[in-house]
């Protein structure tokens, strides 16, 4: 045989590998219904988005959902630990299926990995004491809102804390911010809904309660590119129970806070 066959025939060969490998990725929504489990990327450190319970059980936004999709799709559920770092590596390096782990849906992301639409948002708020009668931009004028420097809380509020009147003190980290708020030195505070909700956990007495709405970011279910049934699969479960509730009581109860009526849009890639 001469070379020129040889060579034809290996190239042959390649070209059907690669057609193969590019099928078997395109099918992993068969793959994993066929496995009889869905391997999930979670961290369990985030609350209320995962977090361990009383009983050192896995719990949370992103633990119910997972649950929740394990069972409607008839698949075991198998957990795969993460952390905020080795959430995409560990879905690129096929160590998880998916990713529901507080991901949040931003254009950068999405051009290394697929999302779902969004199953649940979070919500960057200002907060204040529900006594607090404070429910719009305009009645911050003469107020001052805490801060933790530098965090994208930080850079919302700045962009417009002139146009509305209102003063900022930063401080260097949560930590410190949480305490100036819990101490009573600040009373109304610029972060997540989720740390309002710590915040009564540690004084009830505050009562802290979300007043504006800064920015709120849609998180998906993370999926290695290539896999559009699986996709199109997952974004078939979340308009079903968007549509039954299901989704809006999690929100809720982890949250504190319903889902918005119109959620955020997917980001343009």
């Amino acid at each position: 045989m001469n070379v020129r066959k040889i060579v034809t025939r290996i190239l042959a060969a390649g070209i059907v590998a690669t057609v193969a490998m590019g099928a078997a990725r395109a099918d992993q929504y068969a793959d994993i219904v066929k496995s009889g489990k869905l391997r999930v990327s979670t961290d369990f450190a985030v609350p209320p988005f995962g977090m361990l319970d009383a009983a050192l059980q896995p719990t949370g936004l992103d633990v119910e959902s997972a649950k929740l999709l394990a069972a409607d799709w008839g698949l075991k559920l198998e957990w795969v630990k993460t952390t905020g770092a080795s959430r995409i590596p560990n879905l690129l390096s096929n160590k998880a299926d998916v990713v529901m782990s507080s991901l949040s849906i931003t254009p950068d992301r999405a051009e290394v990995i697929d999302f779902s639409k969004p199953y649940g948002v979070i919500n960057s708020v200002i907060g204040g004491k529900a006594s607090d009668k404070i429910s719009s931009w305009e009645q911050l004028k003469g107020r001052n809102v805490a801060v933790a420097r530098g965090t994208i809380n930080d850079t919302d509020i700045t962009a417009v804390a002139d146009k509305y009147g209102f003063t900022i003190t930063r401080y260097e980290d949560d930590a410190t911010l949480i305490t100036a708020i819990l101490s009573g030195q600040n009373d109304l505070i610029a972060h997540a809904t989720e740390t309002l909700k710590r915040i009564n956990e540690k004084n009830p007495a505050l009562q802290f309660e979300p007043k504006v709405i800064t920015r709120a970011s849609g998180i998906g279910i993370g999926v290695k590119k290539g896999n559009p049934e699986l996709i199109e699969k997952l974004n078939a479960w979340v308009d079903a129970n968007m549509a039954n509730g299901k989704l809006n009581a999690l929100s809720v109860k982890f949250t504190g806070v319903p889902l918005p009526e119109k959620m955020p849009a997917m980001p343009k890639k």
